[in-house]
């Protein structure tokens, strides 16, 4: 990715071919990107300090069709595997994940206890848990989307507890 122009596009050093496509609507460095599950071409960017916004792209049009001020740099973006709602992660000044739903982007849920940027997330098998990954040396796991569709009817929630207003903390440490 090119740092200097703020603009997303692969490069190859190798290669003097073109990117199929360039976006260059961030104004700051983008720092997120996320496939949609569930929209051919459909892709989410997040922009640093100086942006902070989350962009949607068409893709195959390169068309920009909505932006949102999330108020903090977007660290990581992940996309539910089972419901129509995004997930951000933040930095300075909350340090927290927000989930979203799409495309109205209404605000569901923020999800705080980080004290340092939230720099990656990854969701589980199941699509039911996010575990994070910040600059203040932890791992925290977090019921953000809930159980599977299928799971729900089953028991009460991930890893057989309910949920609790979005963390995990029956039994479970914050990992150093």
């Amino acid at each position: 990715m090119s740092h200097r122009s703020n603009r997303v596009s692969p490069t190859t050093s190798s290669s003097t071919q073109s990117p199929r496509l360039l976006l260059t609507q961030h104004n700051a460095a983008v720092k997120a990107l996320a496939w949609c599950p569930f929209h051919r071409g459909l892709l989410a960017s997040g922009g640093g300090t100086a942006d902070r916004t989350i962009k949607f792209w068409n893709t195959n049009s390169g068309s920009l069709l909505n932006s949102i001020d999330t108020g903090s740099q977007v660290c990581s973006l992940l996309w539910s595997k089972h419901q129509r709602e995004i997930c951000s992660s933040h930095g300075f000044s909350e340090n927290q994940l927000i989930l979203w739903k799409y495309p109205t982007m209404t605000k569901i849920q923020e999800f705080k206890g980080h004290t340092a940027r939230v720099l990656h997330m990854e969701q589980s098998p199941d699509g039911g848990c996010v575990v994070s990954a910040a600059a203040d040396e932890t791992l925290r796991f977090w019921d953000v989307f809930g159980s599977p569709p299928s799971k729900r009817k089953r028991d009460g929630g991930l890893f057989g507890m309910s949920s609790n207003g979005g963390s995990l903390q029956g039994g479970l440490n914050v990992i150093r």
